[in-house]
């Protein structure tokens, strides 16, 4: 089972950018997407055999979540409102016999931090939502988490301590998504990797010299490790500021 994940930056502008190519060339049986910003009627992407599930934001051409699917799920939920009002399309789960699939675009905290409060309420209120899922089956989550994990999940570490996406704040919250039991497919097979990332600034020259960060993950349950055939970061493939990453699983 083939799954791959992708922020693409405004799907429409990734639709441009040779997203379809990449889709039908790499033929996931799940193709997770985050900030799509568009409504269902602003996507110009039909594609066979597939079933299609979106979760846009209220604020028009903000945030969205996506998942193309081969395989229909038994069931599916939008947001986690039974833990905290989602109105900006974070979060999809579809549920599968053998395993929840949790598509997350997880908030930005800003860069100057105004936000970080509420990323600290959104984290904890989604390790309980994990937790509630993995209670019934193993899961499965992916996505734009926006933080670099560790020093090595990022070019200039010493540096950005502190910045959005690499508070210490935000990198406690990714810990105890570990701690709690979740594997994080990357660094499970290449514990000790430098110089792998997902998202790169739009800043002249940066992605070419490879300075990025790895904010882009899939999780899975611990149940579920014995299971993982391949994790691949798609660093070649433009048309966004991240790349796609994905996993491959027996």
């Amino acid at each position: 089972m083939k799954l791959v994940s992708w922020n693409v930056a405004g799907f429409r502008a990734a639709l441009k950018k040779g997203f379809k190519e990449f889709f039908e060339q790499v033929d996931a049986d799940v193709f997770c997407l985050q900030e799509v910003k568009a409504l269902r009627n602003q996507i110009e992407f039909d594609v066979e055999g597939y079933y299609e599930y979106l979760n846009p934001a209220e604020k028009l051409g903000y945030s969205g979540t996506m998942i193309y699917a081969k395989k229909e799920p038994i069931s599916v939920k939008y947001g986690m409102d039974d833990f905290i009002k989602d109105n900006e399309g974070r979060l999809i789960t579809l549920e599968y016999e053998a395993f929840y699939l949790v598509n997350t675009y997880v908030p930005n905290v800003k860069r100057d931090l105004s936000r970080l409060e509420y990323r600290m309420e959104w984290e904890d209120c989604f390790l309980e939502y994990i937790k509630s899922l993995e209670k019934l089956k193993s899961v499965i989550i992916c996505g734009d988490f926006n933080v670099a994990h560790q020093e090595i999940d990022i070019k200039n570490a010493k540096a950005n301590i502190g910045n959005a996406g690499f508070t210490y704040e935000e990198r406690d919250k990714f810990t105890n998504l570990i701690n709690y039991g979740l594997i994080d497919t990357f660094r499970y097979v290449n514990p000790e990797a430098t110089d792998h990332y997902t998202w790169w600034s739009y800043m002249r020259n940066v992605r070419e010299k490879n300075i990025g960060w790895r904010i882009d993950y899939f999780l899975v349950s611990n149940s579920l490790k014995n299971n993982l055939k391949a994790v691949n970061i798609y660093k070649d493939i433009l048309g966004s500021d991240h790349c796609p990453i994905g996993i491959e699983l027996n």
